[in-house]
């Protein structure tokens, strides 16, 4: 089981991230219109998903902002940023933002952050995603992983973005 820290104090987590070179596991996520995203949504394209707690905290709203402008210089990559917020405050947030180049997904009734090891065990975020990344190929094979040691700190923007050369 894989631990992170929130302001500096120990918690773990479900499980673990998928390996590099493990096939993304399935997963079923709601959209912003309380349809259905599924991994079979993005065949055929590169998929960076950027998993966070809420996007109404500041270094996640940032990293929303980040991976868009990353989903903007590469056209054969789609983003997928997935919380357990509601889809509501995914769909208020990208549009108050001009978001339009990532694809929101709520994990409030699905069991992704089990199934991807990251939904906390403890702290005050209990319930709630740790911050990590995820990059596929277009096969959507594990390229490329980080798990955020500290949730109030950014993920490596650009160690993401070199997975995708």
């Amino acid at each position: 089981m894989a631990t992170v820290t929130f302001k500096n104090d120990p918690t773990s987590l479900s499980g673990e991230l998928p390996a590099v070179g493990d096939t993304l596991p399935d997963f079923t996520l709601v959209d912003t219109e309380l349809g259905e995203v599924t991994r079979e949504d993005f065949a055929g394209k590169r998929l960076v998903l950027n998993i966070f707690p809420s996007v109404d905290t500041g270094v996640c709203a940032h990293s929303v902002r980040k991976f868009n402008k990353l989903g903007e210089r590469h056209d054969d990559t789609a983003v997928l940023c997935v919380s357990r917020d509601l889809p509501f405050a995914h769909a208020r947030f990208c549009g108050a933002e001009g978001i339009d180049r990532v694809t929101s997904g709520s994990t409030f009734r699905s069991s992704f952050g089990e199934d991807f090891g990251v939904t906390l065990e403890g702290s005050p975020l209990k319930g709630l995603l740790a911050r990590a990344v995820v990059v596929t190929d277009t096969d959507h094979k594990v390229v490329y992983t980080e798990l955020v040691p500290e949730i109030g700190q950014e993920p490596d923007y650009d160690g993401a973005e070199a997975a995708l050369k």
